[in-house]
């Protein structure tokens, strides 16, 4: 491994000693907790005020299992001027929660398991990235400069940016890749524009303009006309699931069930990953009230295929 491992271990130490019974009596002083040991580095003294001001160091102070890709006080002077004060106002303390918390993954992972990992849900409920190259270890687009800093709950990985989640609603993030005109039309036709915006959170598979093509322009437009409004709720539903899926979940449970009501097979088929007839383009693409996977094919219900065809 390139990085150099800091490793804190608990320090055995001999105490008072009792010969009755044939019994010896050893003091073993623990390993810190992971506020404990972010508390004793200066490099950490900006975290330490923002888990104070987000009331998490109760959390990362109990018994538990958590990873924490910490990031040094030059990572956080890294952030824009005026960030850092303004999140620290108790009015920003939602942000500031999520922004942490992103910072953490439920499951102790020691550096050689996240460099064979492709990434992890973070408790803040959105995925990270993790890679791994010729350059290093990474967290996303944070470097991992130490690794393995070992706590009684947990382990602490040392980083040099502050790593942020997506801000973005499900319906802002699709726009924001200008593959999914027709999709976001229809939605918007349909009155599920306003719960994909604000609700959730949803795992969405989105077909592509493409994908919509492939229907021909006389259905589409049919679709789109007021009277068929249920039918394209339908229709859409089926694309929707309710939670947060990340692919490595969706793929170990093998189906899915929408809020249309039908039961989605999702399956490897010849090295494809396949959701229903659909192949999956690409796939866990946060947003911040859930994540979109992209499909080549529109997903329609059998009993609306009959009715189109």
């Amino acid at each position: 491994m390139i990085l150099n491992p800091l490793i804190i271990t608990a320090m055995t130490t001999l105490g008072q000693c009792s010969a009755s019974n044939n019994t010896m009596t050893v003091a073993v002083s623990k390993a810190p907790t992971i506020a404990q040991a972010a508390v004793s580095q200066d490099q950490f003294s900006t975290l330490v005020a923002a888990l104070k001001a987000a009331d998490l160091v109760e959390t990362l102070d109990s018994e538990g299992h958590f990873t924490v890709f910490a990031p040094t006080n030059d990572a956080f002077a890294a952030l824009p001027d005026g960030t850092i004060p303004a999140l620290l106002k108790a009015e920003n303390k939602g942000q500031l929660t999520n922004i942490l918390t992103y910072h953490v993954v439920p499951a102790d992972m020691s550096a050689s398991k996240v460099i064979a990992a492709d990434g992890s849900k973070t408790v803040n409920g959105q995925w990270v990235d993790f890679s791994y190259g010729p350059n290093g270890a990474f967290v996303d687009n944070a470097r991992i400069t130490t690794t393995d800093i070992k706590c009684s709950n947990g382990t602490i990985h040392i980083i040099d940016r502050v790593i942020l989640p997506s801000e973005k609603n499900i319906v802002a993030t699709a726009s924001d890749t200008g593959t999914f005109n027709t999709l976001l039309a229809a939605a918007k036709a349909a009155g599920l524009a306003r719960n994909l915006g604000q609700d959730g959170p949803y795992t969405i598979f989105a077909p592509t303009d493409d994908a919509f093509a492939r229907l021909g322009n006389e259905t589409i437009a049919e679709l789109l006309l007021p009277e068929n409004k249920d039918k394209l709720a339908r229709i859409l539903g089926n694309h929707v699931v309710s939670g947060r899926i990340y692919s490595p979940d969706a793929m170990a449970a093998g189906q899915a069930t929408t809020l249309a009501g039908t039961n989605l097979k999702i399956k490897m088929i010849e090295n494809n990953a396949r959701v229903g007839n659909a192949n999956l383009l690409l796939t866990d693409i946060d947003a911040s009230n859930g994540v979109i996977h992209v499909i080549d094919t529109v997903l329609i219900p059998t009993e609306e295929q009959a009715r189109l065809d």
